[in-house]
């Protein structure tokens, strides 16, 4: 044999150990290739690959405002990504990658040399874009070192195979549409959108370099979290493109000059622009998908790719989240020094004790055989945990028990804006934080409405056949069948002399006044008449029912409110317009749903509203004009709750509807004082702010300066009266303010 010829013995030995070395090196090449070490993709399998795709939620006015994802992926075509971006790319990762056929066997040697012999960290990797590609589509599933070159060899096996099917072009789109940005975030059109909110087409040369530069390592190099390594090493690619022809030395110094200028949007299911929305969209979808289902179409919300456009308007959602900051920090802080030390969530001990039972903490303590006092002491320990409040995020010391206490000061709210025609949702806010208050306040929460539910009963009343102009007596009542139930005002007692026509009773909102009007029209037929404008929530059959202790959904309120400026009829508020899949091919449009027939007539539709109109201009909600000066055209109703509870306002505009509740999530505490908790101090503001914001912005004109139509000349006769009458003198004499009239109750039906 030659090898027996070669005389210097050192020199055989040499040349047997390299030959038996390149044997076993190609047994082991082949023994992956025939998959004794997991199977490979086949050449059928990697032509037909698919990418999970985020499905993306956007506004009306086409903004992109959400995301439902298990990986943060939008693939984008070649043609959407910039030139200068894929020569970054090939400049700092491959630089011969048009060159080679899925193996750079040049850099293997260099680093087989440099790295492992010469033990030269700087020298660089010598996987090519194909083999990160396989990589980024079979991630590795053993990280031990005995398995790392089994998963080399495996990437440039598929490597090889997926440059056989592929063109240059397609494995740079692929690789970009696939590659990691940190954070589960996927592809250039993700990592674009996030940190520059922008899609990758309209990326310019030192994004598209910082992001290219990002892929080296997705933490170290991240430019919101390390933005001088980051612009060092955007910096470096740079540098590469100028060394690989794709930069003149002028325009690499030029652009290296330029600062790093991030536009950061986190598409965070718990952040971001209206995420109770989002939340309420994502469960109207999963219903969607599971009717889809059913018909043959297997979608995914988190990995189909689809895009549902909602109708939410960004803009206008943006100044009413801007509002509802601005007025309940404000509003917290009262809350909080009118209670001062007195606080319920300081000193009763009952409310803490039910609140922190109802926690997981507890519930898990109990079930792994605790008893109450052991469960206690164990989330009394105190421990490093971060509160949350108005001005943010706070790391302290602090137990599961000071935590509950903490969170059950917390003012809450719900406000909802519709388009009174269709029932379009405008603007959403379930809560104060989402990440601390999951609970959604306009889906999920029914609470008791309070006034707000009196144009209800006065809607009745006038389809009945009362006149607007009935007067009532103000006089408190004690009803003798009812417990001596006595509803009562917030006035004084020379209310006892007066008689409110029914516009003034409303605009005013007299609850004595209110309930005798339901006495008069009936029960039955108020909650006939809430029925047909929309109300399905269950009513109670109780005269109590005229101060609204009826729980009633907000955007059911909404609806029904609707009916006011929508020609008696109410509307189903909606959320989502249409769904398309990854091609922009319909997959579903959503009508709008509204009452076919008018609960009440054309002109008790105008005299409501008229007696609406007056309780923004002189009423319960006239700091509306006051102190917020607004000139617009409103219609609307305060609304406050037994104990001071809940806060309502509903405001009407001749395009929206605007309903705000603010409270306690816990039910047993409520404002300290009715100035501090009532509906036009607690819950109007949020509109009223919202509306002034709105005011200054040319492109809502048609909504802001719109107008209501003139009611007709009939219906301003039947209001032409006095709004109040003062006893006589004879009767004045033998009547006692201080003195509640007895009667039995007794409903016309």
């Amino acid at each position: 044999m030659i090898i027996k010829r070669i005389k210097p013995p050192l020199l055989r030995y040499a040349l047997i150990f390299l030959l038996g070395a390149l044997s076993l090196l190609f047994l082991f090449v082949l023994s992956v290739r025939i998959g004794l070490w997991g199977k490979l993709p086949g050449t059928k399998e990697l032509s037909d690959f698919k990418y999970q795709r985020a499905s993306e939620v956007y506004s009306s006015d086409s903004v992109l405002i959400g995301k439902y994802y298990l990986f943060d992926r939008q693939p984008v075509a070649f043609e959407k990504i910039p030139q200068q971006l894929i020569e970054a790319l090939v400049a700092i990762e491959d630089e011969r990658f048009y060159d080679h056929s899925g193996i750079d066997y040049r850099s293997l040697f260099r680093v087989g040399l440099k790295t492992i012999l010469m033990q030269d960290q700087s020298s660089g990797g010598g996987s090519t874009i194909t083999q990160q590609l396989a990589k980024n589509l079979y991630p590795r599933r053993e990280r031990k070192t005995t398995n790392i070159a089994v998963n080399k060899v495996k990437e440039m096996i598929i490597a090889s195979r997926l440059e056989e099917i592929y063109s240059k072009e397609e494995l740079l789109t692929h690789y970009l549409n696939t590659v990691s940005f940190g954070g589960n975030t996927f592809g250039i059109e993700s990592a674009s959108l996030k940190f520059f909110n922008k899609k990758a087409e309209n990326l310019n040369l030192e994004e598209s370099a910082t992001l290219v530069g990002m892929l080296k390592a997705t933490y170290g190099y991240n430019p919101k979290i390390f933005p001088e390594r980051s612009l060092e090493r955007r910096n470096l690619v740079l540098q590469s493109m100028y060394r690989n022809d794709f930069l003149s030395e002028r325009e690499k110094d030029s652009i290296s000059e330029i600062p790093l200028k991030l536009d950061y949007h986190k598409f965070d299911h718990d952040a971001g622009l209206a995420p109770y929305f989002r939340e309420e969209v994502r469960k109207q979808l999963l219903k969607w998908t599971e009717s889809e289902e059913e018909n043959g179409h297997g979608y995914n919300i988190y990995t189909s790719g689809l895009k549902i456009y909602t109708t939410l308007n960004h803009k206008m959602q943006l100044m009413a989240e801007a509002a509802m900051k601005t007025h309940m920090k404000s509003l917290q802080k009262s809350f909080e020094k009118s209670y001062g030390n007195k606080a319920p969530w300081l000193t009763n001990n009952k409310i803490v004790e039910k609140a922190v039972r109802s926690t997981p903490h507890y519930k898990r303590l109990i079930a792994q055989g605790l008893n109450h006092e052991q469960a206690w002491d164990s989330l009394e320990q105190k421990r490093t945990m971060t509160l949350s409040d108005w001005e943010g995020d706070k790391k302290t010391d602090a137990s599961v028990i000071d935590s509950v206490r903490h969170y059950l000061k917390f003012l809450n709210t719900g406000s909802l804006t519709i388009d009174a025609r269709t029932g379009a949702v405008h603007t959403w806010i379930g809560g104060v934080d989402y990440k601390n208050f999951k609970y959604d306040h306009v889906a999920q929460s029914k609470r008791q409405v309070g006034s707000t539910f009196k144009p209800f009963v006065y809607t009745a009343a006038l389809e009945t056949g009362i006149s607007p102009c009935t007067y009532f007596s103000a006089q408190e009542v004690e009803y003798e069948n009812l417990k001596g139930w006595s509803p009562s005002n917030s006035g004084d007692k020379d209310e006892a002399y007066l008689n409110y026509s029914m516009e003034m009773a409303l605009s005013n909102s007299v609850n004595t006044v209110a309930v005798k009007v339901l006495e008069k029209t009936g029960i039955a037929n108020i909650i006939a008449q809430a029925k047909n404008m929309g109300i399905f929530s269950e009513l109670p059959k109780q005269p109590s029912l005229a101060l609204g202790t009826g729980e009633i959904y907000l955007n059911e309120l909404a609806g029904a409110y609707a009916s006011y400026v929508n020609e008696g009829k109410a509307v189903l508020p909606f959320l989502i317009k249409s769904i398309s899949n990854q091609k922009d091919s319909v997959l579903a449009d959503f009508e709008p749903k509204r009452a076919k027939i008018s609960a009440f007539s054309k002109e008790t539709g105008q005299i409501m509203l008229e007696m609406m109109k007056s309780t923004i201009n002189d009423g319960t909600a006239s700091r509306i004009r006051s102190t917020y000066k607004l000139n617009n055209d409103i219609a609307g109703k305060t609304g406050t709750t037994q104990n001071n509870k809940d806060a309502w306002f509903v405001a009407l505009t001749p395009k929206l509807v605007h309903v705000t509740w603010v409270g306690l999530d816990n039910h047993e505490i409520g404002f300290r004082s009715t100035s501090l908790g009532q509906g036009a101090n607690a819950a109007l503001p949020l509109f009223a702010l919202w509306m002034q914001k709105m005011n200054r912005e040319p492109e809502f004109n048609s909504i802001t300066k719109a107008r209501f139509p003139k009611p007709d000349v009939s219906v301003l006769r039947a209001l032409d009266c006095e709004p109040i009458k003062r006893d006589g003198f004879f009767k004045r004499l033998f009547k006692n303010p201080n003195k509640k009239k007895t009667k039995k109750f007794r409903s016309s039906n």
